[in-house]
């Protein structure tokens, strides 16, 4: 059996399986998505089509 791939974290760009998704609180045109460790350390992220930063 295959196991199911991660994704990336847009604000540390390491692989996980332990995330949220969401579209950029901005534009909504980006998904933003968010490793837990990151959700936890308020680490930025932006979103790549309107430069939009958030925690």
């Amino acid at each position: 059996m295959h196991k199911a791939q991660g994704k990336i974290c847009s604000s540390c760009g390491r692989q996980t399986d332990k995330y949220v998704l969401f579209k950029c609180p901005s534009c909504s045109k980006e998904e933003i998505i968010r490793c837990n460790e990151c959700r936890e350390t308020h680490t930025r992220y932006r979103c790549s089509a309107c430069e939009f930063e958030g925690p």
